[in-house]
């Protein structure tokens, strides 16, 4: 099969594309012909050696995609070789045309989501998830600020978080971008390159503030974040890209919280739950991945630049 390889730690060049062996399902897992695979920040770190955890060399990047199932091993149960699947986990990487997983990692696919859509579905959409419901603990009534809404995370949070019935506001850099984020389901959008943005914001819930705020670039908006906050709001780091100084009498005043999360803390049974919520809101289509951009497999360089540039809409997949 074709895989993109990682031979060294580096820029995005490091990628190759490459022939290697099939893998071959053991005991308990699924091989899957890859559709479509998708691209996230996350792995743009660990390619340049500056994610704490550092995979041994060479690997093929990637856990999100979506395709078909190929093979399974013994005491697999769940699904059968033909079913459509999407995974939040592989075992082998998910940049190939194959993909070894483990069998709880793999989840049904709608016949009516695309495989594009699928491969936007497992770090994005549990993330927006985790970060709603297990980390801000936001209920609905609440209202809730979505920085950088119309990115993967952001688009999937104002969909999950409009069907749960709170009040929604989301952030974006281009006209573009906040037309996405009010056509999915924002009760209103503001863009983030303007002076003043975050009073505006403050402004439209009658200046009472933000019960949960998701924070994809805390290092820049985390100071402004507290001081939107309404009483007992909690701000959720989801991304931050240096360090950021703040007043802790923002806090203070507010009973607020800052709670950090990252995927890859999930334990297993609170990952089982997330993924039976994203599999009910696929079926029912009230969760709707939006693709931004489709690019070759071969394109991986490319898609390591773009899914790091500014302007998101939408997800970045590969197509092999």
């Amino acid at each position: 099969m074709k895989a993109i390889r990682v031979r060294e730690f580096g820029p995005p060049e490091v990628m190759r594309l490459e022939e290697v062996p099939d893998p071959a399902p053991g005991p308990g897992q699924v091989l899957v012909r890859i559709r479509a695979a998708g691209v996230n920040p996350v792995e743009t770190y660990i390619r340049s050696g500056a994610y704490p955890r550092r995979p041994a060399l060479p690997y093929t990047p990637g856990n999100d995609a979506a395709g078909i199932v190929e093979a399974v091993g013994d005491r697999v149960r769940r699904v059968t070789a033909g079913d459509r699947v999407y995974t939040s986990e592989t075992v082998t990487g998910a940049y190939a045309e194959l993909a070894l997983c483990d069998a709880a990692r793999v989840h049904p696919l709608p016949g009516s989501v695309s495989y594009a859509q699928g491969a936007a579905v497992g770090v994005p959409c549990a993330t927006a998830w985790r970060a709603l419901f297990q980390r801000a603990r936001a209920v609905p009534g609440e209202t809730v600020l979505v920085h950088g809404a119309s990115g993967g995370v952001g688009i999937a949070a104002v969909q999950i978080a409009r069907a749960a019935g709170l009040r929604v506001f989301g952030t974006a850099g281009t006209t573009e971008g906040i037309g996405l984020v009010l056509r999915d389901g924002a009760h209103a959008a503001f863009d983030h390159r303007t002076t003043g943005y975050m009073e505006e914001a403050v402004a439209a819930t009658g200046g009472r503030g933000f019960d949960v705020i998701l924070e994809m670039l805390a290092n820049v908006n985390l100071a402004r974040d507290l001081k939107a906050l309404a009483m007992g709001g909690r701000v959720v780091v989801i991304g931050s890209r240096g360090t950021v100084e703040i007043d802790p009498r923002d806090t203070m005043g507010r009973d607020a919280s800052i709670v950090g999360m990252s995927l890859f803390n999930t334990p297993d049974a609170d990952m089982t739950a997330i993924h039976a919520a994203l599999g009910a809101g696929l079926a029912n289509g009230t969760l709707r991945p939006v693709i931004g951009r489709e690019l070759p497999l071969s394109a991986a360089p490319e898609s390591h630049v773009a899914v790091m540039s500014p302007g998101a809409r939408g997800k970045i997949v590969l197509l092999p």
